[in-house]
């Protein structure tokens, strides 16, 4: 409910917006009430990555109908590049944005995407091994169409982001 509460404050007004008193206000809550269960900003913004993060797991579980263990490589790519690009809202997107600067609030973050798409190293990719370009290909593509979605003030239409998720899921050549 409070990180839930969270969350809308960031849709609406970003993550600098997140204070006691307007998380309490949006949860219904007193001050006191949220400084109950997070004693410092900090810990109320620590939790509401690990909360955003693991949500972020879950629909990438769905999206790929079974879990980053029982999925293959193009399937865990392919559910990630369908989050980023067409399951994102800009309220996660800001944050995750967000955590880019503080590494404990990456590390939730971190974890969820390299269990769904594995960085590659850019040194060890070559033209001989076409799966390697294409895994980093996608990667680029998914994590530069959530940066231009949390910084934008003119996002692209859903029609789009559908259209290059389909692209990039399908293998087809952009």
């Amino acid at each position: 409910m409070i990180l839930d509460a969270a969350t809308r404050v960031i849709q609406r007004a970003g993550v600098t917006a997140v204070t006691f008193d307007s998380v309490a206000a949006e949860a219904g809550l007193t001050r006191g009430g949220i400084m109950y269960h997070f004693p410092s900003r900090e810990e109320l913004l620590t939790a509401l990555h690990e909360h955003e993060a693991d949500a972020w797991d879950a629909l990438m579980a769905r999206t790929a109908g079974k879990s980053a263990d029982e999925a293959t490589v193009d399937e865990r790519l392919s559910a990630y590049v369908r989050v980023c690009t067409e399951s994102a809202t800009r309220a996660e997107l800001q944050l995750l944005l967000e955590a880019v600067s503080t590494p404990e609030h990456m590390s939730p973050w971190t974890s969820v995407m390299n269990r769904w798409a594995p960085p590659v190293d850019p040194a060890a990719v070559t033209q001989e091994d076409p799966e390697a370009v294409w895994r980093l290909v996608a990667r680029l593509a998914a994590d530069g169409l959530w940066m231009h979605e949390a910084l934008s003030d003119q996002p692209l239409s859903p029609e789009v982001r559908a259209t290059i998720a389909e692209l990039l899921a399908r293998r087809t050549p952009l």
